[in-house]
């Protein structure tokens, strides 16, 4: 292995990358992260085993281990190696805007159609496509947004 790829640790780094391992409330997908580079270690004339086996111990893939091996290296610190990534954009776009919130929980405190003596979830998705308030719409939506308006009830 060249010595770009060799991770050499001083007795600081190792110490912190110990001690978040031990820490009780560390995530488990970066102390696993820690405890592969404190594994990867070849300072203090360490001679660490081959990435295969420490892969197969740890339960991850060649690649994951050769990733963490890249990061930290890339990183400027311990403290930074070992903090989540910062989501850029949110998981999903909202399916609803403001406007379209108001629109729907307006329905449902109207009068329910006739023939019914209340509104559905479901009911309240099919009218909600029906007069355009929207494209598509599912009960579980409709449900989470009017329990955001009223947590009370569930």
């Amino acid at each position: 292995m060249g010595k770009k790829l060799c991770v050499k640790l001083t007795s600081k780094e190792r110490s912190d990358l110990e001690r978040f391992c031990d820490t009780v409330g560390s995530s488990t997908r970066l102390a696993r992260r820690a405890q592969l580079i404190l594994a990867l270690d070849s300072s203090d004339d360490r001679n660490p085993d081959r990435n295969a086996a420490i892969a197969r111990r740890a339960g991850v893939s060649r690649q994951t281990l050769n990733t963490v091996r890249h990061d930290f290296l890339n990183a400027k610190d311990v403290p930074t190696f070992l903090q989540r990534k910062k989501r850029t954009t949110r998981s999903v776009a909202p399916k609803i805007d403001d406007k379209t919130e108001a629109r729907i929980i307006e329905l449902a405190r109207g009068d329910p159609p006739e023939g019914h003596s209340r509104w559905s979830l479901r009911l309240l998705a099919t009218k909600c496509v029906e007069l355009r308030v929207c494209n598509s719409m599912s009960h579980t939506t409709i449900s989470r947004l009017l329990k955001k308006q009223n947590p009370g009830h569930a």
